[in-house]
């Protein structure tokens, strides 16, 4: 029994507990459907859903395997959805985030399992075929080679009954459906060649077919497992970021007492307590205290926000300094961290109805399959040939057009593709990335760990007398602040004076003293410093004051990646459009921009506005690959057509998109690119390969020119071919390097 059937039937589990209601009053349901493995799978789910009378939206998954329902809960139940699906043979349960992974890792498990079975059986009965062919040219008698076939069919028939399940019960299903797909001819070829063996067997034929039926499953095993291996790597990003959600809240009550809530039970008014280091629970307005935030999750920027009383503040984001008292004012379902998770499910969700190539052809390709070898064996009867050799050139027709080629032209090249690209740093995580990426001709970036390196640099040391950069650098050591860090970086080779004293004031600097003298280090109203003559920079900054001296500025920028120009470079000379989004103030925006030649940009960006302009661009016919690292990016990266990460990004973000790359440098996304496009080109290589190959075996095939064991033969060669060819993505590889 299934994962997912295990869930269902357990007792106290209620699906009308799981339904949530939509602003327009609709019930809404999210769903995990096992044995949802292809796109009629997908048709199918939906087309149940949609017959049901009430509801208004269905959309299926494939990556996630989730469901998303929406109807009028006048007219249905969440029991009577479920037993919709349980009709058209889909076992489905309210969905729980532990469950999708539990669920990819059984079937995994067992298709690895058929795998190893069938590769022992097909190894074993080849090597007892050996001498069976040997000896009909030989003299071997009719009593050994009977033995022989014997021990064939005792090897191959538990393997093929065990190692066949995945086919036999995903054709089943289409049967039972009424409709057709790959798996149903594989099935019954593989059923009719063992029968037609065992038979022959039984009347000590010269001829059995058993080596074929498990070489033929063996072959697809291999590419159902790379399949759904590739495919369990998606996972609902939305789910993981709801994990930087506080889970409870310090609530100041009227009477001054501190209690601890759910933050599903704040509501607009509350007063609450926010400690160093603890997760904001929910959105709202800074009452009392000053301290900085990590505003990552808004802004997408690295250097933590100075804040105080009046300042708004979000749900997810981390209080760094001092403690804070906040006066929540909204409730936790209308939080900023609620509205990314909303979008991102969209995205999602809009990206369910992909439909890969291989189950576009396999749709026309299956029925005909099943017409031609029915059509040879009533061709062979009328004719007047036997019903054994009829039904043998029925067999052959099935096995020399299964579609095992059409069905690893796809995988294959993903095997090899990734392999590639693992190599050069790169880690594909969609199924269907490599394809999504190939059909990309403009790429939008983030800034901040993106384009640059998220990490700040003093880019004014050299107009700073040494003895005040010592002695900033000596007073910023003892700060963990990333302006502080980067200061006293810089100053590290230099002599430091010796201070006491030193202490930092959350969210305004440090300060110490230094032969009777206060030292201070931080913001510019912390230093006293009039920043009204120096305008414009637009960058992160620290001030330096001693005593009554003039305060010192010192700048700082982030550091570009070290070949982000001449990535963007090869990527324009490959065709790209290229845009800048980022959180980050205007000027520093520009200034990157320039540098980097890149002429569309955009500042103060947040995650609404980025998910805009990706539409937009969708509107205008675009195919936009998203590169960003910050959580604010995470909507925008489900949303875009195909998305990278970097590998230091935040892990939401890394789930979220359909590639993470490593290393410091941009160089991995355009081998990503290039990989992508070859990839693209053997896919329709490897169809073309197959269509030609059937091309002239089925005319063959029809014709009674073709055994069952020649037809297995010159379907394994096929597969091969593909295989080989495939390979030629790795040979092009080495040619560039």
């Amino acid at each position: 029994m299934n994962e997912a059937a295990t869930a269902q039937e357990r007792p106290g589990i209620d699906p009308d507990l799981f339904v949530r209601r939509t602003e327009e009053g609709l019930a809404r349901l999210d769903l995990v459907v096992a044995g949802m493995h292809c796109a009629g799978c997908l048709r199918k789910v939906e087309g149940a859903l949609k017959g049901l009378g009430g509801v208004e939206y269905a959309r299926a998954n494939l990556s996630t395997k989730r469901v998303a329902v929406r109807w009028d809960p006048a007219r249905l139940k969440a029991s009577t959805v479920i037993r919709a699906l349980a009709d058209t043979g889909f076992t489905a349960v309210p969905f729980d985030p532990k469950l999708i992974g539990t669920l990819d890792d059984r079937e995994s498990r067992s298709l690895l399992k058929a795998l190893g079975v069938a590769g022992f059986a097909a190894a074993n009965v080849m090597l007892v075929s050996v001498s069976v062919w040997s000896g009909l040219v030989s003299d071997m008698d009719e009593t050994t080679r009977s033995f022989f076939h014997w021990v064939s069919a005792l090897i191959a028939l538990p393997a093929i009954a065990y190692a066949g399940q995945p086919f036999f019960r995903s054709a089943l299903k289409a049967l039972r459906a009424r409709s057709m797909n790959m798996d149903v001819p594989i099935a019954l070829a593989v059923i009719l060649a063992t029968t037609m063996s065992l038979v022959q067997t039984m009347l000590n034929a010269r001829h059995v077919y058993f080596d074929a039926s498990v070489t033929l499953l063996f072959f697809l095993l291999i590419g159902r497992y790379l399949d759904v291996q590739a495919r369990a790597r998606a996972c609902s990003a939305a789910e993981n970021l709801l994990g930087l959600r506080a889970t409870a809240a310090t609530l100041i009550a009227p009477d001054g007492t501190h209690k601890s809530i759910a933050v599903e039970n704040l509501e607009p008014g509350m007063k609450v307590l926010v400690v160093a280091g603890a997760r904001i629970p929910a959105d709202g307005e800074i009452v009392t205290g000053t301290s900085e935030i990590d505003t990552s999750l808004v802004t997408g920027e690295s250097v933590p926000e100075q804040v105080q009383a009046g300042a708004s503040v979000f749900a997810g984001t981390l209080n760094l300094g001092a403690p804070l008292v906040i006066r929540v004012t909204k409730r936790d379902d209308d939080s900023l961290l609620a509205e990314i998770v909303r979008l991102m499910e969209t995205a999602e969700q809009g990206r369910a109805r992909y439909v890969r190539i291989a189950d576009r052809a396999a749709r026309i390709y299956s029925p005909a399959v099943h017409i031609m070898a029915l059509a040879t064996l009533l061709l062979w009867f009328a004719l007047g040939a036997p019903w054994e050799t009829s039904l043998t050139y029925a067999i052959s027709v099935l096995i020399i057009t299964c579609p095992c080629a059409l069905g690893l032209a796809v995988p294959v090249v993903q095997v090899v593709a990734t392999g590639r690209l693992l190599r050069q740093g790169v880690l594909v995580k969609a199924a269907d990335g490599l394809e999504r990426l190939a059909q990309a001709d403009t790429i939008v970036f983030d800034k901040t760990g993106t384009l640059t390196l998220g990490r700040p640099r003093l880019v004014n040391g050299e107009e700073i007398a040494r003895a005040e950069l010592a002695l900033g650098a000596a007073i910023a050591a003892a700060s963990r602040h990333p302006l502080a860090l980067a200061l006293a970086a810089h100053g590290q080779a230099l002599l430091h004076p010796l201070l006491d004293d030193i202490r930092e004031e959350p969210g305004m600097g440090l300060k110490a003293r230094l032969g009777g003298e206060t030292i201070r280090l931080g913001n510019a109203g912390y230093a006293g410093a009039n920043t009204a003559r120096e305008q414009g920079h637009g960058g992160s900054e620290l001030w330096l004051r001693r005593g009554s001296d003039a305060p010192v500025r010192f700048r700082f920028e982030d550091t570009p990646r070290p070949d982000a120009k001449d990535a963007i470079a090869a990527l324009k000379a490959r065709g790209f459009a290229i845009e800048l989004l980022s959180g980050d103030r205007e000027p520093a925006v520009k200034r990157l921009a320039d540098e980097l030649g890149i002429a569309a940009w955009r500042a103060a960006a947040r995650p609404a506005a980025k998910i805009a302009r990706l539409e937009e661009l969708a509107a205008e016919g675009r195919k936009v690959a998203m590169i960003g690292d910050g959580l604010n990016d995470a909507p925008a990266l489900r949303a875009a057509h195909v998305s990278l990460s970097p590998a230091d990004a935040a892990d939401v973000s890394q789930t979220a998109a359909d590639f993470i790359f490593q290393g410091a440098r941009l160089a991995p996304i355009v081998e990503a690119v290039d990989v992508a496009r070859k990839s693209r080109r053997l896919v329709f290589e490897n169809f073309g390969l197959a269509l030609a190959y059937n091309a002239v075996a089925v005319p063959l095939a029809v014709a009674g020119f073709v055994t069952p064991l020649v037809a297995a033969i010159a379907m394994s060669s096929s597969s091969i071919t593909v295989t080989l060819n495939s390979l030629r993505l790795n040979l092009a590889g080495r040619r560039r390097s």
